[in-house]
C-alpha cells in the first residue's frame, strides 16, 4: 500500500510549517516540516521519545539544559527523549528542517516560563 499525504493539507494554520502525524497513514514515525523566518521557533518542550531534525536549509540555534549549539544546512541533530529544548531560525536564510518523531503521533509538553528559565532553554 502506498499513501500519500499533500504538504498543503499538512500545514499549521495559516503557517508555512506542515505537521504529519504517522499513525492515520499507517507510519509509525512523524514530523514537522519547518519553514521559519529569523527569530521563529517553538518555546521549550519536552516529548517522551528521541526527536531527529535534518537541516535543509538555514541556521537553527538550539538550546538544552547542556548549552547552546548551532545547526547548518546538512547537519542532523538528535534531541534525546525527555531532553528539554527549543529552537529558533538564526540568520538572513529561512530554517528549513525535517523535525522527525520517533512515533507515529506527537507528544510535546510545552514548559512553563520558570520551568523553561530554570532549565536554560529559554529564548
Amino acid at each position: 500500500m502506498v499513501v500519500i499525504a499533500k504538504e498543503d493539507d499538512l500545514r499549521i494554520g495559516s503557517g508555512r510549517t506542515a505537521r504529519f502525524e504517522g499513525e492515520p497513514y499507517g507510519s509509525g514515525v512523524s514530523f514537522f516540516h519547518v519553514h521559519n523566518t529569523e527569530g521563529q521557533g517553538p518555546s521549550a518542550h519536552v516529548h517522551p521519545y528521541s526527536e531527529t531534525w535534518v537541516v535543509l536549509a538555514g541556521e537553527a540555534l538550539i538550546r538544552t539544559a547542556d548549552g547552546e549549539a548551532t545547526a547548518c544546512r546538512g547537519d542532523v541533530v538528535v534531541v534525546g527523549a525527555g531532553t528539554a529544548h527549543a529552537f529558533r531560525a538564526v540568520g538572513p536564510e529561512p530554517l528549513r528542517m525535517m523535525c522527525i518523531h520517533a512515533s507515529p503521533r506527537i507528544e510535546q509538553d510545552f514548559l512553563d516560563d520558570a520551568t523553561a528559565a530554570q532549565a536554560g532553554v529559554t529564548f
